[in-house]
């Protein structure tokens, strides 16, 4: 058919661009951003093997504990000591082992207080001074007394900064077991002045003190099939690596301490009243939490001095690390829940100063958090869940964690404390799953399990209530981070990220939440999530496996977008550039040339014809200049032009007079990569007959031009506008280019009062008037 069968209308020009350039990348941007990931993942092995599920031969080590402790609330001390069984189950010989000692991070001389960049001096707060002059003045780290083996016996052993080497007496062979001792103490670091994942906070209106001790006792590093020793020194911002095993620990504190830890309590008889260990059987089976100490009595308990001690013995079987809080403050209420047929027993402790808040939300967000993440990944094996109130913020360890929200002193509190309390609790708890279950390597990749278990925190809080406050998650909360320039990729080694909860957290749990919903789908998402988590507990995944794992459980080609949200720093920004309409000619003149002349009489006139129409014409003064073309209007329908029409019908197949009659408008709208991150294509197309329709595209549309691409849509409809990602599922970061015909972007702003200030002059004359008042002279 001749080319004039087809003509464009352009319903719209390039707009001038004010879109971001795209960002500087802190790696080498890949030219092909759907390249697959195996020449950068791990190759598979009988260890981890290609579905990302463990291999045949997969292997861990194993560490048991025995702990004696003694918490010195005198001078806030703790004096212990330990004994461990290491088992070897790798296939290597060991000629010595490696312990973990982070209360050397607190040490004057430690890699961390020694890097610690300066703080910023402009408008430095009062506390910043006194936490820099804490820092500096405390006597932290381990003081290691003595390391033993089995018989008694001197181990050869050297303190290396966060780590120490234990020297074998002959190397430790596979499937062969060693136990040795350690005896060490360390100070109690001021959690609010110092800083920590543990310390102590000092009450000064009672005098007391609430420790919640972590890091403790010196831990087993981890030896695994992928980095052999994990002793990457401890800087503070990498977490934790470590070992399952059986824990048994005795902790000796004042007889008038509550003591909340890791485990199960196995002297209840010794250590609990026996209205207190009534209280508990209540709890065990009831609807709601039950006081077993009560307000009253810790109030009662804050104004009492000890008599002397008392031992608490906690046993945790299969856990990768042990914590504990004691206090004479702490208020504990109790519930038992049923979580998928294991009987749990969710406590918290918290002192007056967190009243009302933690007895009305703490332990509900415990059952919650259980309830819901069991659902996702699988059922929480352990017999107790804690919460408690202290010092620290949000830490997390088998079976209890740390939170710190609180109200203020009135017993008022903002919306932002309520839902920091409940979320936090939320996050915490929900750590049991992801690490201390799915045991990742924290120290290395922080994001494997604060990503992941920020992403399920986010489903949580979206089920305790409608139109909850989420603060991670939803993708249009994460789009200035991607777009700003100061940021690293996930993948990045947990001591060198930049905007760390950012990084680790948001992002990742963002990316996961577009995954679920707008790559996936859910049921799709779920199976592979779910099929991670129970490969991988007890366990210890790599990236890879959780990477391999998705995509092996959906049946998905995933690795432009592990690529791209994981590896790199691009950002999400597709710009609907232009958008042109094609018609099919259908050659018939009546149709057509009806067609043009409604087009050529839509036509505005220009500026020079309107104001040429009033010109005096040379063929109106001599009329003779005026002929044929005078009168000849081309899209009069002629006779000729119905006998052409008839005589080219009779050319085509009756299947070609089908498709010239379809009568489809042809859209091809053009779109653009700014951001340089590919993602589906969403739009909403709304009709001029008021109707709207949702087009949703995958993001291989981009796999043959990464920048540029263009998609055709076919209608009958004629097409009014088009919205790009319009209910802002893929954090595209600017709105401004979404959209055509294109948008206002709406924002406020706000009009303020200029402030003027006194001139010296006029501050000397409001305190002292009298002083720049001329001195009376004497008369003469």
């Amino acid at each position: 058919m001749p080319s004039k069968f087809l003509r464009a209308a352009v319903l719209s020009v390039f707009l001038a661009s004010s879109a971001p350039v795209a960002l500087p990348q802190s790696k080498a941007s890949p030219s092909d951003k759907f390249r697959q990931l195996e020449e950068i993942l791990p190759t598979p092995n009988e260890q981890r093997a290609a579905s990302g599920a463990p291999g045949r031969s997969y292997w861990q080590q194993r560490a048991d504990y025995n702990i004696k402790v003694e918490l010195d609330d005198a001078h806030q001390r703790v004096t212990g000591t330990e004994t461990i069984t290491y088992y070897n189950q790798s296939p290597d010989s060991l000629a010595y082992l490696w312990v973990q000692l982070d209360q050397n991070l607190f040490a004057k001389d430690s890699d961390a207080a020694l890097t610690a960049a300066a703080p910023s001096f402009k408008d430095i707060p009062y506390r910043t001074i006194d936490s820099l002059l804490a820092r500096r003045d405390f006597e932290g780290g381990y003081r290691i007394a003595a390391v033993r083996d089995a018989a008694g016996q001197p181990l050869r052993h050297a303190v290396v900064k966060t780590m120490m080497r234990v020297d074998l007496a002959r190397p430790l062979a596979p499937a062969q077991s060693t136990t040795f001792s350690i005896d060490w103490s360390y100070n109690v670091n001021d959690a609010r002045r110092v800083g920590g994942r543990t310390g102590y906070e000092y009450f000064p209106k009672d005098g007391n003190y609430i420790y919640e001790l972590a890091q403790w006792f010196p831990r087993m590093a981890a030896y695994n099939d992928v980095s052999g020793w994990q002793h990457k020194q401890f800087l503070g911002s990498g977490e934790f690596t470590l070992e399952f095993g059986n824990y048994r620990v005795a902790i000796t504190a004042p007889d008038d301490h509550v003591v909340s830890a890791t485990g199960v309590l196995q002297n209840p008889n010794e250590v609990l009243t026996e209205q207190q260990r009534a209280r508990l059987r209540q709890a065990e089976t009831a609807k709601s939490p039950v006081m077993i100490v009560t307000p009253e009595e810790a109030r009662a308990n804050e104004t009492h001095k000890p008599a002397g001690k008392k031992t608490w013995v906690f046993s945790a079987d299969n856990v990768r690390d042990f914590a504990f809080a004691s206090s004479r403050k702490f208020i504990w209420d109790a519930q038992g829940h049923n979580v998928e047929g294991n009987r749990v027993l969710a406590m918290s402790f918290y002192p007056k100063e967190g009243e009302p808040l933690w007895s009305k939300y703490s332990t509900h967000a415990i059952v919650h958090t259980l309830n819901v993440y069991s659902r996702y990944s699988f059922t929480y094996p352990y017999p107790v869940a804690q919460s408690i109130n202290g010092p620290v913020g949000g830490m997390e360890y088998p079976m209890i964690c740390f939170n710190g929200p609180r109200p203020e002193e009135d017993g008022t509190y903002p919306a932002a404390t309520k839902y920091g309390l409940i979320s936090v609790v939320i996050h915490e708890v929900g750590h049991n799953y992801f690490p201390m279950i799915v045991n990742s390597d924290e120290r290395q990749w922080t994001w494997l399990d604060e990503g992941l278990n920020t992403f399920l925190q986010y489903l949580a809080e979206q089920e305790w209530e409608a139109n909850y406050p989420s603060k991670r998650g939803e993708p249009r909360n994460i789009t200035e981070y991607m777009a700003s320039a100061d940021q690293v990729p996930i993948m990045t080694n947990s001591e060198s990220v930049l905007q760390f909860g950012n990084n680790a957290y948001a992002k990742p749990a963002t990316a996961l939440n577009i995954l679920r919903e707008t790559v996936l789908g859910r049921e799709q998402f779920d199976f592979a999530f779910k099929q991670y988590a129970q490969r991988w507990k007890f366990k210890r995944p790599m990236p890879a496996d959780f990477f391999r794992t998705m995509e092996d459980a959906s049946g998905t080609d995933l690795d432009w977008f592990w690529r791209g949200w994981f590896y790199t720093t691009d950002h999400v920004d597709i710009s609907v550039e232009r958008v042109r309409l094609f018609r099919a000619d259908t050659m018939n003149p009546d149709a057509e040339k009806a067609a043009r002349r409604a087009e050529r009489g839509e036509r505005p006139p220009s500026l020079s014809e309107e104001r040429n129409r009033a010109l005096a014409k040379r063929v109106d003064e001599f009329p003779s200049l005026r002929d044929f073309y005078n009168e000849y209007d081309e899209l009069v329908v002629t006779g000729r032009d119905r006998e052409e029409y008839q005589k080219f019908l009779q050319g085509l197949t009756p299947r070609e007079r089908e498709l010239l009659q379809t009568g489809l408008n042809f859209y091809v709208v053009d779109l653009k990569n700014v951001g340089g991150l590919v993602m589906p294509v969403i739009f909403e197309i709304e009709y001029a007959d008021g109707t709207k329709e949702t087009m949703r595209i995958p993001a291989e549309i981009w796999r043959y031009n990464n920048a540029e691409v263009s998609k055709l849509i076919m209608t009958p409809k004629e097409i009014r506008s088009i919205a790009l990602d319009p209910r802002q599922e893929t954090a595209d970061v600017d709105a401004a280019n979404d959209s055509f015909p294109r948008r206002p972007v709406r924002t406020r702003f706000q009009i303020f009062k200029q402030q003027t200030t006194e001139n010296p002059m006029q501050q000397l004359e409001r305190k002292q008037p009298a002083a720049l008042q001329p001195t009376p002279q004497p008369n003469r």
